[in-house]
């Protein structure tokens, strides 16, 4: 889809909500979804979704809305999402392609994925102790929610990363892996199945499952989460993993995963044990995104490179039981 079809797109659905503003929506996005900034009648300004085609089914783009508004009315801090003037959470645009808006979020971004951030090493601290604390208490709300049987997200347990099946793919099957880079990636997932199946106690529930720098806002003292496109239920410590995932090549990193977690144990109390497997699904993430960009990227793609080298170079240093974060 161009940018003009896109566009096109987003006035057509804006008109579910009312029509856009004065101003034409602004893209600020284009992922998985592409994202729009639109002006609406009842809401000054807002994000408005179109949704990849394919990628979710109605039943799970409807479980994440739902799931995000109420989490908003608990007090979380992620964006509410807004109805249609019929009263429906997604639009359909026919052609199988779904719209959906939630209310702007003040902030900026922690940063992109490898670039380094820009915040002195305090102001990282403060930020990733405040994440921490974010993620606690999006898990503790996340626990008082009665789930419909119709609720539908994907699995981010051991099947869906480590299974024959990956929910993003087969990572050890990447197209652009060396032969030695292969061996690391299958005993990587040999390992992490292992180590998994030892843990299987651990927390589990509703997780967002993509807290990577471009989906955390920063405004002032408040933090923001966005982006509950592939929020499911897994281990609550893979959201812990999946922020430090972009941050391994930073010289403050030790900090940065201290504050992480010990902001997070503040509102949820971890074990010495589950402390250990930060690490471990630090990896887990790292190997996940191996997997999303084979059907993305070519082969030989700069991104798709980056990935492999900083999963393989985690890998070994978590296996090797070297200290990752060190």
């Amino acid at each position: 889809m161009t940018d003009a079809e896109a566009l096109a797109l987003a006035v057509q659905a804006a008109e579910h909500w009312g029509g856009a503003g004065p101003l034409p929506p602004r893209l600020i996005a284009k992922r998985e979804n592409t994202v729009f900034e639109v002006e609406l009648p009842e809401a000054a300004r807002a994000a408005l979704r179109l949704h990849r085609v394919g990628y979710q089914s109605d039943a799970a783009i409807g479980s994440e809305l739902w799931l995000v508004s109420e989490l908003a009315l608990r007090g979380v801090p992620v964006p509410l999402p807004l109805a249609t003037r019929d009263g429906r959470l997604v639009a359909d645009l026919g052609g199988g392609q779904r719209a959906s808006v939630v209310l702007w979020a003040e902030g900026e971004a922690i940063g992109q994925a490898r670039v380094p951030l820009a915040q002195s090493p305090a102001e990282q601290v403060r930020i990733y102790h405040g994440l921490g604390g974010l993620l606690a208490a999006l898990h503790r709300a996340a626990d008082a929610l009665e789930l419909s049987p119709m609720f539908s997200r994907p699995d981010w347990g051991t099947e869906g990363l480590l299974g024959d099946a990956p929910f993003w793919g087969r990572f050890w099957d990447h197209p652009g892996l060396a032969a030695d880079e292969r061996q690391v990636m299958l005993a990587a997932r040999d390992w992490c199945r292992e180590r998994l199946a030892g843990f299987s106690h651990g927390d589990q529930g509703i997780i967002h499952a993509d807290v990577l720098r471009e989906n955390v806002l920063v405004d002032g003292d408040a933090l923001t989460l966005i982006d509950f496109d592939d929020c499911g239920t897994g281990f609550r410590l893979y959201d812990l993993g999946t922020a430090l995932s972009h941050s391994l090549l930073e010289p403050h990193l030790a900090a940065i995963a201290a504050a992480l977690i010990d902001g997070y144990a503040a509102l949820r109390p971890l074990t010495a044990e589950a402390r250990a497997m930060v690490p471990v699904f630090t990896l887990l993430r790292t190997l996940a995104s191996v997997g999303w960009t084979i059907p993305r990227l070519p082969p030989n793609h700069p991104s798709a490179r980056a990935n492999i080298d900083r999963a393989v170079r985690a890998a070994r240093i978590v296996m090797a039981d070297g200290d990752l974060f060190g």
